[in-house]
């Protein structure tokens, strides 16, 4: 299994724009999350869509973006939208997805990173450390995490 930009395997943009959409979208339309994908492939710069592929299969997704909460701007950069295909849960790729972003976000020079989800206690096994509640447009409480990337151990292991 490899992660790859997506910009490197391009032909999985229109499934990963629907696995977005599906489950992260409420009543967002599809267009919108097509723009994030259209918009996160360019190298080196945010926001970056990466994808997780067994041969060329898709298997999962992951964003490191510029901003993934509209009420939190102040915050920055994010780990957005991880998402694995729920007949590859349960093999460890959303930590795998997790380590990768933390790499290219220290190796892009930033010290820290943000995430937000509507779950607990998933998050914190992988090191992710809660740091309040926030509110998701328009009005949903979500729970925000930040890790420090620069104290992290080998960011490569499994």
């Amino acid at each position: 299994m490899t992660i790859v930009p997506l910009y490197d395997a391009p032909h999985h943009a229109e499934q990963v724009t629907e696995w977005l959409w599906r489950e992260f979208g409420d009543s967002l339309p599809r267009d919108f999350f097509a723009s994030i994908i259209q918009h996160s492939q360019t190298p080196g710069q945010l926001p970056l869509t990466f994808v997780l592929l067994d041969g060329d299969a898709l298997l999962a997704t992951v964003g490191l973006w510029r901003c993934d909460l509209i009420s939190r701007q102040d915050l920055y950069p994010w780990l957005a939208a991880l998402y694995v295909k729920e007949s590859a849960r349960g093999q460890g790729l959303a930590g795998q997805l997790q380590r990768h972003v933390m790499q290219q976000a220290r190796a892009m020079g930033f010290s820290q990173l943000h995430l937000y989800s509507a779950c607990r206690d998933f998050y914190e096994r992988y090191g992710w450390h809660y740091i309040g509640d926030a509110l998701d447009y328009p009005n949903t409480t979500v729970h925000l995490y930040r890790i420090a990337l620069c104290c992290l151990p080998d960011l490569q292991a499994g």
